[in-house]
């Protein structure tokens, strides 16, 4: 016989996964929104690790260990210094008169570059080898 719980789990797991979803996809109207009059208080948004704070606090919810927790936090160090690339990037290309799409696509690939380093930090020492 089914219980309560298995009839509700699956329903439970969609709308964890919208308010997931809304919640990211808020912050990211939010940011840009808030850009639109003043660009520090934009970035100052979108610079704050919501999204890594809101997954570790799912990941406990969800009964993640302590060390798990602790070595993607610490993963996530490793992987932030890469994502740098492209903010050093980008505006350099702009103000040298790049167009946006070709500066984003560089900053891209710079990002993606470093990566390769980050991951093989994280791999090395955050999380034992284990990708």
């Amino acid at each position: 016989m089914l219980s309560v719980r298995a009839l509700t789990q699956p329903y439970m797991t969609w709308v964890e996964l919208l308010v997931k979803g809304l919640f990211s996809g808020g912050m990211i109207v939010g940011a840009s929104e808030v850009a639109k009059r003043s660009i520090v208080f934009g970035a100052v948004i979108i610079s704050l690790p919501l999204s890594s704070i809101f997954s570790m606090i799912m990941l406990h919810r969800d009964g993640v260990n302590s060390e798990d927790i602790a070595a993607y936090a610490e993963s996530i160090l490793y992987l932030v210094l890469p994502a740098l690339a492209l903010f050093a990037v980008m505006p350099v290309l702009l103000r040298r008169g790049w167009d946006f799409w070709p500066s984003l696509g560089i900053g891209i690939i710079a990002t993606l570059a470093l990566y390769g380093a980050g991951i093989m930090l994280a791999t090395r020492f955050a999380i034992d080898g284990q990708a």
